[in-house]
């Protein structure tokens, strides 16, 4: 075990590993690219449904079953069936990543306008405002940390994911599992697999900050009674 990981940690840092387009920093860019794409083209599918759904009720029973038929999807299986329709093409990739995605966008998305307090949205309709403002202006902002969190659950998961690219022949990190499964190479294996974690939790661990940075301080601002917007008297 002591030698695997000794080797491992030579395949890692070597410079030669890193170089050229079967290297290690043009698979880590591939695979980011996949994942990156994928789950923009989710958050424009879902981020709307989700948002409809929030704001007018309707849809609840889609929005809180997506999440459990996102988990039983043979994410292989749909990359293989796309795969045979549409032939020797990376569609058959983003169809998968992008359907693996859009389930915790649209449930995080709907939970976040669900927990919008009513009297809040009955006061901003008692100040004159419409529909589309009170959505704006009140529902999302206070919904935004919840759907922020959706974004970054199905990034993970498609990050996590994005190795089936491999399985059709693309490059990814993936290229790393499927071809060190091929040759037997328990170091190149248990190496892409490593770099597929690293990228996954450093991608979470960058959101996370993010969404703490975005909304840490109000919050702590609200807890203390503060205000952020309000004045303090000057020293006299």
């Amino acid at each position: 075990m002591y030698e695997l990981f000794k080797n491992l940690g030579k395949w890692l840092v070597s410079g030669d590993q890193w170089a050229g387009p079967d290297g290690i920093a043009h698979r880590i860019a591939e695979h980011l690219e996949y994942s990156l794409l994928a789950t923009l083209i989710a958050a424009v599918i879902a981020l709307p449904l989700g948002l409809l759904i929030g704001h007018t009720g309707k849809g609840a029973f889609l929005a809180i079953n997506l999440s459990s038929f996102g988990r039983a999807l043979p994410t292989v299986g749909l990359v293989v069936l796309v795969f045979l329709v549409s032939g020797l093409s990376l569609w058959s990739v983003y169809v998968a990543l992008v359907v693996l995605a859009v389930p915790a966008i649209v449930t995080n998305t709907y939970a976040g306008m669900s927990a919008v307090d009513p009297d809040v949205k009955d006061a901003a309709r008692g100040q004159g405002m419409r529909g589309h403002q009170v959505l704006f202006q009140v529902e999302i902002p206070l919904a935004l940390p919840l759907i922020m969190t959706g974004l970054r659950l199905s990034l993970i998961q498609v990050v996590s994911t994005a190795t089936i690219a491999a399985y059709v022949s693309f490059g990814g990190l993936g290229r790393y599992v499927f071809d060190g499964l091929a040759q037997r190479d328990l170091v190149q294996v248990l190496g892409g697999a490593t770099l597929v974690a690293v990228v996954a939790v450093v991608l979470d661990l960058a959101l996370a900050g993010l969404q703490r940075y975005l909304f840490l301080p109000h919050s702590r601002l609200r807890s203390s009674g503060r205000d952020p917007h309000r004045r303090t008297p000057a020293a006299h």
